[in-house]
């Protein structure tokens, strides 16, 4: 899989203590993206699923992982072998993305379903810049939303998870 970076300690990019993978490659490219680098699906880096779950391993004191971009659902395979090793260890999953939860379930891919179930919480939609707000937790624009992952399966229906 091909990545941008990764940010081994984080607190803005979802709760708790976070460790960050940047995937390579987007093909929305939203104007005043805060990581336009990661738009070239050619650039960035090389790495393995196993190569990334080894660096997690070493982690300390983190809650979980965060996946952003790029566009994880791009590399979504590669993805969900991380989550589920993740998960395996305790760590709770975040993914940003620019489709949209509706966008995402209708492509009807088994690997989007698998990284889209494997997340727990959600955070949809592209960033638009005329509508940011420096208010919203996790998130740039008031158009993305913070989904529950678990409560949504649940209820077949989205549910926005709590940030109180």
């Amino acid at each position: 899989m091909r990545l941008s970076g990764i940010t081994p300690v984080s607190l803005v990019d979802g709760p708790g203590l976070r460790y960050v993978i940047f995937t390579q490659g987007c093909i929305h490219c939203c104007p005043h993206c805060h990581n336009p680098d990661s738009w070239e699906i050619n650039a960035g880096k090389e790495f393995t699923a196993r190569e990334i779950i080894r660096m997690i391993k070493k982690q300390k004191n983190i809650r979980g992982i965060t996946f952003s971009g790029g566009e994880p659902f791009l590399q979504a395979v590669e993805l969900t072998q991380i989550a589920q090793a993740a998960r395996q260890l305790g760590l709770d999953i975040v993914t940003y993305t620019g489709f949209t939860y509706e966008q995402l379930i209708e492509k009807s891919d088994n690997s989007v379903n698998d990284l889209l179930f494997s997340s727990d919480i959600l955070i949809d939609g592209k960033y638009i810049h005329e509508l940011k707000s420096v208010s919203l937790q996790f998130c740039g624009s008031s158009n993305q939303r913070v989904i529950d992952m678990a409560k949504t399966k649940e209820n077949n229906k989205i549910v926005l998870w709590n940030t109180d």
